[in-house]
């Protein structure tokens, strides 16, 4: 039976996604102390199916992916991959942002900083300002 909230991923992509929350790297772990409990303003979910992928961390309020590449990610078939994810995700208005596990080990601190300031730029990309309706209808012809 499909997932109701998200009918269009196949019950074998949660599986998946079931296995790799259950499953996740040293980094994966770490980052997500940072990232659990909208501790930066916003609900992210960790291993979370996005068609027929699984994003290591998606901002659903912004259309955000946050992927951590380890050393399988640098051989040409996962590079290969890891374009055609981007691109799926792209055209379909999600942004991906990459880091390397050695980055989230040595420099956690900066990692969760460049995560919240690409949050909080995507946020202001979405958000649009108020209409406010004239006063007076003289101020719609511009009269004083």
């Amino acid at each position: 039976m499909p997932n109701r909230k998200w009918p269009d991923i196949p019950n074998f992509t949660w599986d998946y996604a079931q296995q790799l929350r259950r499953e996740q790297t040293a980094s994966e772990k770490l980052l997500w102390k940072h990232l659990r409990n909208e501790q930066l303003g916003v609900k992210i979910r960790r291993q979370h199916p996005i068609g027929p992928f699984v994003a290591d961390f998606y901002v659903q309020e912004c259309n955000l992916v946050i992927e951590l590449d380890g050393d399988s990610h640098f051989s040409e078939e996962q590079q290969a991959y890891d374009l055609r994810r981007s691109a799926y995700l792209l055209e379909r208005g999600i942004t991906v942002i990459r880091f390397q596990n050695h980055q989230v080990k040595q420099s956690l601190s900066w990692v969760v900083e460049q995560i919240r300031l690409q949050i909080e730029m995507l946020k202001k990309q979405c958000q649009k300002p108020p209409l406010i309706p004239p006063k007076f209808p003289s101020q719609l012809l511009g009269e004083t």
